[in-house]
């Protein structure tokens, strides 16, 4: 079990965690400056595909290792009261965080798949769906930020 926390639980602790706490979030912060060729050229190039391909593991690490974690009964730890009403960052806990980081992984699993159908031309004629691969990709970044946020900071109702 302590493998697989650590594997989860992994974040960056240089300032720069401002910008991405989580490789994750780094991996979906380079994916969308990568995007942004792609949709200029209206092609995608196999650098991209490997990129894509990356975060669908960094994606898939922690959701699986979350999972297990989670039938072990593991909960995010700004959602966890170690006494006093805070949790072990010293931070007001907030029980509501919890459904939130599971609803910002759904989010990113499923921008990864629209990435998927749009890089394929699948549903959308391929160069037109191209041109959206920026903002699915900004989306992206956008979800994966939040799960590390959300799992260690109190949101607006702490407490309850």
């Amino acid at each position: 079990m302590d493998l697989l926390r650590l594997i989860h639980n992994y974040q960056f602790g240089s300032s720069l965690a401002l910008l991405f706490p989580t490789p994750l979030a780094l991996g979906t912060l380079v994916l969308f400056l990568w995007s942004l060729g792609p949709a200029l050229r209206g092609t995608v190039r196999t650098g991209f595909l490997v990129a894509l391909r990356v975060v669908w593991v960094l994606t898939l690490l922690p959701a699986v290792t979350g999972v297990i974690l989670a039938v072990g009964g593991a909960r995010v730890p700004s959602a966890v009261n170690v006494g006093g009403g805070l949790t072990k960052y010293g931070l007001p806990y907030d029980p509501s965080r919890d459904p939130e980081h599971w609803m910002y992984t759904a989010f990113v699993l499923l921008s990864l798949y629209v990435i998927e159908v749009l890089v394929k031309g699948r549903l959308v004629e391929h160069r037109r769906g191209l041109r959206f691969l920026p903002v699915v990709t900004l989306f992206l970044y956008g979800c994966a930020y939040m799960v590390g946020r959300v799992a260690v900071l109190p949101g607006s109702t702490p407490g309850t």
